[in-house]
C-alpha cells in the first residue's frame, strides 16, 4: 500500500472531489470524511452521501462525534462506507451495540483522546471491552473541539502503555514531526494527517502531501 516504511496514510477532512482523486492517485490508504456539524471540515456542506460512495476506493473513513446509532448507520450505507470512525466519548455499550448493527464488512476505528489527565487504567478498562468490536485504535490529542487543532500530544506516552491493536497516530502531524515518527518504538500502524497539510478548512495542499509521502 500507499508507502514505502509500511506506514500508510489516512487524509482527513476531506471535502472537495478533485483532491480525493488526487489522492487516490497518489494511493492514499484512508480518506477521512468528517460528519460532526461543529466541525469546520463538515462533508455535508461539501458533498452529498451519495457522491462519497460513487469515490472508488477501500479505506473510507467517516468521523463521527457523539452521534445517534441509527445516523451512523444510515451515512454509512448511504455513503458505502469502509470505516467509522468514534471521536466523541461514546461509551463502551454504544460501540458494541453500534458492531451489532452495523454492517459487518464496516470496521470500527474507536479515538483516545491524549491529554495532560490522560487515564491509563481507563484506557485498559475500556480497550479490553470493546477490543473485539474495533479494528483500529487512534490516538489524538485531547481538545474541546474533538481534533483538527494542529497540536501534538506527548508520543512518550505510547511507549509505556499496552496497545493490543494496530493504532493511528493523529494530532498535529506535520512534515518535520516524521523523523521523530520513526523513533516511536511502538510504530503506529498508520498516520492521520489533517489541519497541517491545508490551504485552508477542507482544503488540503496536496504539494506538501507529496513531500510527506517522500519522506516516508
Amino acid at each position: 500500500m500507499g508507502t514505502e516504511s509500511n506506514l500508510q496514510l489516512k487524509v482527513c477532512g476531506l471535502t472537495v472531489l478533485e483532491q480525493v482523486k488526487e489522492l487516490i492517485a497518489l494511493k492514499a490508504d484512508f480518506l477521512g470524511f468528517i460528519f460532526y456539524e461543529k466541525s469546520p471540515r463538515f462533508v455535508l456542506n461539501h458533498l452529498n452521501p451519495d457522491d462519497i460512495s460513487k469515490i472508488d476506493h477501500r479505506g473510507k473513513v467517516g468521523v463521527f462525534v457523539n452521534e445517534k446509532i441509527n445516523r451512523i448507520i444510515e451515512i454509512a450505507e448511504k455513503a458505502n462506507l469502509d470505516f467509522i470512525q468514534l471521536h466523541g466519548n461514546e461509551s463502551d455499550d454504544f460501540i458494541s451495540e453500534l458492531r451489532k448493527k452495523l454492517n459487518p464488512k464496516v470496521g470500527i476505528i474507536k479515538v483516545f483522546r491524549i491529554g495532560e489527565d490522560f487515564n491509563v487504567e481507563k484506557f485498559y478498562t475500556s480497550v479490553h471491552a470493546i477490543q473485539n468490536d474495533i479494528s483500529y485504535i487512534l490516538f489524538d490529542t485531547d481538545s474541546l473541539s474533538f481534533g483538527g487543532t494542529g497540536k501534538q500530544f506527548d508520543w512518550s506516552l505510547l511507549e509505556k502503555i499496552e496497545i493490543p491493536l494496530p493504532y493511528f497516530l493523529s494530532g498535529g502531524i506535520s512534515e518535520d514531526a516524521i523523523e521523530n515518527v520513526k523513533m516511536i518504538k511502538k510504530q503506529p500502524f498508520a498516520l492521520d494527517i489533517n489541519s497541517k497539510f491545508e490551504m485552508k478548512a477542507g482544503v488540503k495542499d496536496l504539494e506538501k502531501i507529496k513531500r510527506l509521502y517522500e519522506k516516508l
